[in-house]
């Protein structure tokens, strides 16, 4: 996440340089501490939190839970870990709905902070989630923002309430308890209300809030603050807690390039939660805000678990499990390929998907020269090719690919390194369909040991004891078997037996199940 992509380097390199201590003492933990408080300020966090947050980390890690670990220095990580957690909120807070429909949801926040693009794509989210939502107009201020919130709704596919033309004309407090009224007639069960924005904060912003707040009486009253603006957002927070008071803070714009001492901050010095994440510019880009997941994030240790939620929503289970069952009887095709990179793409930014993984943090090159474009160029090469040659690329001959490249835009080149990357990736899935290891090329079975050919193990295997007493052979075979037996396993597991046939067939069964 590009918001904390400095914290994130500073943090990691810091912990790296610990790893290599297999003691800790006073002096390393304090200059642990010293580089934390360092990279936290240089981050734009609040001086406050700063102060409280490396405090709690000194004072544990030179507590007994350190000195009695067998690994000082992933316990100290396991303490920033669970501190970062701490200051980002500690657990997840999910909107809270009201018990007699419709539930109001107010938007507040500064103007540029991204209220009227959170408003579309809460809007959507809840959509997906069953609920009919109503868009209010009440930002009747800014130029042209009722017509914003119009294109919002209508891309994201909801009813607006929008009577007054905006642009200084109207009643803002009116239109908000009208929208309610109109939403409880027409059963929309859901109401988000857009309110107006200021370049600074005012008294006329704050009593205009105020004023809608107690004309509507909301469920949830969502602040939603720029990550980007650094310490004035908790001056910002602040203000708007004493004038309006909120329940939830929304993030938004932790895409962009910036230190990402707001999200740090607001949670610690507001004592409200942060719910939402606004990650980009499409309906699409949120997710509810996990102060786990976030800890996970900062510290280069993954986020796995939103990865597969993501997986979830995008992949349908049973063209999943026929996918499996053509991988398994050899009838995967160009075909079942191009959808299966469709499904992909639903899923998002292929960056962002790659950067959830662990330690991606030390490979941001690679994924900064990760061109998201090549999915296109495939799929483009494979549209080219008529239902038969999907189906089977071997009738794939010169003046075949010539016609595909040309359809495609494409070089022949580029045909012909599709198929290979295809039959090697068949070849390596069908493998694990199967229950069986993979080999890669290059590299030989996963587990094994790189570069051991087949003929040297027949040379092992066909070694033995030549004695001419039987019993005397059978003991030096037995011997010979037990002294070359393999001491780990494919999973990395040294000294433990193979994975089962149960092991085998439960991971076939996620494979699966995409």
């Amino acid at each position: 996440m590009a918001t904390f992509g400095t914290l994130s380097d500073r943090l990691t390199e810091t912990f790296r340089n610990l790893r290599k201590k297999g003691q800790l003492t006073p002096a390393d933990v304090d200059g642990t501490v010293r580089e934390i408080r360092r990279a936290l300020l240089d981050a734009d966090v609040a001086l406050p939190v700063v102060k409280e947050f490396t405090a709690a980390v000194r004072e544990r890690a030179l507590g007994d839970e350190v000195n009695r670990a067998l690994n000082p220095a992933q316990q100290v990580v396991q303490i920033v870990n669970d501190e970062l957690i701490g200051i980002l909120g500690g657990q997840q807070r999910r909107l809270q709905f009201a018990k007699n429909p419709p539930t109001v949801i107010m938007l507040a926040g500064l103007q540029g902070s991204g209220k009227t693009t959170f408003a579309g794509k809460l809007a959507n989210m809840l959509e997906k989630d069953g609920h009919t939502p109503l868009l209010v107009a009440c930002d009747l201020q800014r130029p042209n923002a009722v017509n914003q919130l119009q294109v919002v709704a209508e891309r994201a596919g909801a009813t607006i309430y929008a009577p007054e033309p905006g642009n200084g004309v109207g009643d803002p407090v009116k239109v908000a308890r009208d929208g309610v009224a109109y939403a409880t007639r027409q059963q929309h069960d859901i109401v988000i209300i857009d309110t107006a924005g200021r370049l600074g904060v005012d008294a006329e912003l704050m009593k205009q809030a105020a004023d809608i707040r107690t004309a509507t009486q909301p469920d949830e009253v969502l602040f939603v603050i720029d990550a980007m603006i650094g310490q004035d957002a908790v001056n910002t927070a602040k203000a708007f807690q004493d004038g309006v008071d909120f329940t939830g803070v929304v993030l938004s714009k932790l895409d962009g390039d910036a230190r990402g001492g707001a999200a740090l901050s607001v949670a610690s010095v507001t004592g409200r939660p942060i719910i939402f994440a606004s990650t980009g510019e499409g309906l699409d880009d949120v997710e509810p805000f996990h102060p786990d997941r976030m800890a996970s994030r900062i510290l280069d240790l993954g986020d796995i678990l939103t990865l597969i939620e993501q997986a979830q929503q995008a992949f349908d289970e049973a063209e999943a499990m026929k996918v499996a069952e053509k991988l398994a009887t050899e009838t995967f095709t160009l075909e079942d390929f191009l959808e299966q990179m469709q499904q992909m793409k639903k899923m998002g930014s292929m960056k962002k998907m790659l950067g959830m993984l662990p330690g991606m943090g030390n490979m941001k090159q690679q994924l900064e020269d990760f061109d998201e474009r090549e999915i296109d160029r495939t799929e483009a090469i494979i549209r080219s090719m008529t239902l038969a040659e999907r189906r089977n690329p071997k009738i794939l001959n010169g003046s075949r690919r010539l016609r595909i490249a040309r359809g495609s835009g494409m070089t022949v080149t580029d045909v012909n390194q599709l198929v290979q990357r295809f039959d090697q990736a068949a070849k390596m899935m069908k493998t694990v369909a199967r229950g069986g290891v993979p080999n890669i090329p290059g590299m030989g079975p996963v587990g094994g040991k790189p570069g051991a050919s087949s003929k040297r193990g027949k040379q092992q295997k066909a070694k033995g004891s030549r004695s001419g007493n039987p019993a005397k052979r059978a003991a030096e075979n037995a011997g010979i078997a037990a002294s070359t037996a393999p001491t780990g396993s494919g999973f990395g597991l040294g000294g433990q037996n193979a994975p089962s046939e149960a092991d085998l067939a439960e991971l076939q069964k996620m494979l699966g199940r995409g």
